[in-house]
């Protein structure tokens, strides 16, 4: 390579770039997709007269991976997982499993080879922090809303490096075997064991003095240095130099002066960044794109189904309300950088075939393309789903974020407890999975000898095979289910402590509990159904996670019912109390009613009165053209009109001057729905904050 080569191909690809990108913003799409069709235009394009060399362009691009990886450790630490939480690891573990799973179902349809398959389900899982993050800000997105996103979306970069890591290894020995699993992930752990440890007594220490006592090109230069030693260190360890980047910023993150140099990187990532996008768009052959259309269609609609299915299901169970884990769900419903990494760490190790990339492109342009157009629809479709929602599931939804809420604000007495139930929870979980694993991967040897001794045909040998080890891991089963029962109790009575005579929570508490358990049993299966995928020929995995959940579910219907007469007694308790009460202004008097109210009858909240008064926005509409609980997620459990009251009122009732409305619903969607009822508007903060459910018949 030759300095007029290395300059002639760097003023194609920037030159290009710079274009391409200029026109993406005219036109108001990401950033990315600039990049991308640079990499088209110089690929080289024979309609084109423009030529980059590939494996030049492919060489710099791995500079743009590392810093990549870096400036994204540099916005992790320790202590931002922890303001991130466990709502965004349950609900960026199950999105993820969700979604990794139907991709490979899908290659695997389509006849593609077995470690192909798990490239493309690695490929389809992981959101795209870069698209998302820009469309939230030409959108003006805030407030919850994004602050949830942005956690899963930390959490599924995550699960992406460790993807990196162990398809790294996996690809290098071609082998897909249990036993190879459990060494590479053994390996793994004593290597980042050794490297954080080591590290964080080292590096937060050396980039503090750095960073507060140099120049600043001297903490660039330190600490991109870093950067390319801990990436070198990965790889030649055996693992993926993304790894090694996202450690080096992880660790100077410790520091406290992560901004200073993330800074400072900026500049110089972007422009390598740029570098690495066009040689993926480098790889766009539009011969590969016509002749697999099928594929590009049936895995954009993964995407599309995987993210926002998991994503809505995962956030709702984890308190996050209908309306909101909808749209988080619809937010994230694309593919980016890091689905490029993985599939350009395919080809390159000869993994995949060459088409998984153009593939990996195609469908990331097509969800990125329709991510504005999700979001901007989110917040409608929500509310169309939210009223379409079964009547037992509209109870449920309707104070389903408060308990969560006030599981999280209780004294927890129980962690000694659930820590030992999740430890037995894990054991069982790794029993079932090599369990499985073994099964799928002897039984043809079992088959095969019961043949030559039996006689028996090979589908009833099978039979006996799967029957056998059905029974042997039945006890397994049973104690997921019992253990994962166990921590639910536990958590349940957490939240409504049991009392002693008429326990007027035990609905509640038991619709909890019961939801509990699904999650659980979610988090627990829906990895289970991906780790143990390669190795079984069907959906049997999902046969399995289908009968785990079937009781629980059975319990949940049955639970809801009890819940809605929970709800109707606490609308006739409300409309007592502030019937007999009168109109009584006063944070403090509606204050004593919401304490009164919850104390009676647990599982409603904190019932806030508010009055309809002259001139108020609410008068004269109904529920349903109000669309309250749409738009800030509050509930209208009663509403006390002269010396008669409105029990769980429907959508169709008109609100008139004097009505008492009974609000609930957490503190952020109580007050962001008196804040639209007396014509104050509702901010973008609070509406996104709001986290509740819809009750029933109301809106």
């Amino acid at each position: 390579m030759t300095p007029d080569h290395l300059l002639h191909t760097l003023t194609v690809v920037l030159g290009t770039a710079a274009l391409t990108t200029v026109a993406s913003h005219a036109l108001r799409l990401p950033v990315v997709l600039g990049y991308l069709v640079a990499g088209f235009l110089v690929g080289p394009n024979p309609l084109v007269p423009l030529w980059a060399d590939r494996e030049l362009v492919r060489a710099l691009s791995e500079l743009g991976v590392v810093l990549l990886m870096f400036s994204l450790g540099l916005d992790f630490s320790l202590r931002k997982l922890a303001k991130v939480g466990a709502p965004a690891a349950v609900i960026a573990t199950m999105a993820c499993s969700v979604t990794g799973w139907l991709g490979f179902g899908v290659a695997r349809l389509f006849g593609w080879p077995g470690l192909e398959t798990i490239f493309v389900g690695a490929v389809v899982a992981i959101s795209s922090t870069t698209i998302v993050l820009r469309a939230f800000d030409e959108q003006k997105v805030r407030g919850r809303l994004r602050e949830l996103v942005l956690g899963i979306l930390i959490v599924q970069d995550l699960i992406a490096i460790l993807l990196l890591t162990a398809l790294t290894a996996l690809a290098s020995g071609q082998n897909v075997s249990g036993a190879a699993l459990l060494g590479t992930l053994g390996r793994l752990g004593g290597f980042l064991l050794a490297l954080v440890g080591i590290g964080f007594i080292v590096v937060p220490r050396l980039a503090r003095t750095i960073i507060r006592n140099h120049r600043p090109e001297v903490s660039l230069i330190a600490g991109i240095g870093l950067c390319f030693a801990l990436a070198s260190l990965a790889h030649g360890a055996g693992y993926s130099v993304a790894l090694g980047a996202f450690l080096a910023g992880s660790l100077i993150a410790e520091s406290g002066e992560e901004r200073r140099l993330e800074r400072l990187v900026e500049p110089v990532r972007d422009v390598f960044a740029a570098i690495f996008f066009v040689s993926v768009g480098m790889l766009i052959e539009p011969g590969v794109i016509l002749s697999e259309l099928g594929p590009i269609a049936a895995l954009t609609g993964v995407v599309l189904f995987g993210q926002i299915a998991g994503v809505s299901v995962a956030g709702f169970l984890t308190g996050n309300g209908v309306r909101t884990s909808l749209q988080a769900g619809m937010s994230l419903a694309q593919i980016g950088e890091f689905s490029f990494i993985i599939a350009g760490l395919g080809v390159a190790t000869g993994a995949t075939s060459a088409r998984l990339p153009p593939i990996a492109v195609a469908v990331s342009v097509l969800t990125t393309l329709a991510t504005p157009w999700l979001i901007r629809a989110s917040a409608p479709t929500a509310s169309f789903i939210d009223r379409k929602l079964p009547h037992r599931l509209q109870v449920v939804a309707s104070m389903y974020g408060t308990w969560v809420a006030r599981l999280g604000a209780s004294p927890n007495h129980t962690v000694p407890a659930t820590r030992r139930l999740a430890r037995a929870l894990a054991v069982d979980t790794a029993l079932l999975i090599g369990w499985t694993i073994a099964v799928a991967r002897l039984g043809g040897l079992v088959v095969e000898r019961l043949q030559a001794h039996t006689g028996l045909e090979r589908e009833v040998a099978w039979g006996l095979v799967i029957t056998l080890g059905a029974v042997v891991v039945l006890p397994v089963c049973l104690g997921i289910m019992r253990n994962a029962r166990r921590i639910a109790t536990a958590l349940a009575d957490v939240a409504f402590p049991p009392r002693e005579g008429m326990d007027t929570a035990n609905a509640p508490r038991s619709t909890l509990l019961v939801l509990i358990q699904l999650t659980i049993l979610l988090l627990i299966g829906l990895p289970y159904m991906v780790v143990t995928a390669p190795f079984l020929p069907g959906a049997e995995s999902l046969f399995l996670l289908a009968l785990l959940l079937l009781v629980p579910l059975l319990a949940f219907w049955r639970s809801a019912a009890d819940l809605h007469g929970h709800i109707q007694a606490g609308a006739q308790l409300i409309v007592e109390v502030v019937a007999k009460g009168g109109v009584k202004r006063g944070a403090a008097a509606e204050a004593e009613a919401a304490h009164r109210i919850a104390t009676l009858l647990p599982g409603l909240g904190e019932p806030t009165p508010f009055v309809v008064d002259a001139g108020s926005p609410a008068e004269g509409h109904s529920l349903a053209a109000l669309n309250l609980r749409g738009q800030t997620g509050a509930t209208v459990l009663a509403i006390v009109r002269g010396e008669h009251g409105v029990l769980v009122p429907s959508a169709g009732e008109v609100l008139q001057r004097g009505d008492i409305l009974a609000l609930a619903g957490t503190a952020e969607a109580v007050r962001a729905a008196r804040a639209l009822l007396s014509g104050e508007g509702v901010s973008d903060v609070d509406a996104e904050t709001s986290r509740d459910g819809p009750a029933p018949g109301a809106t």
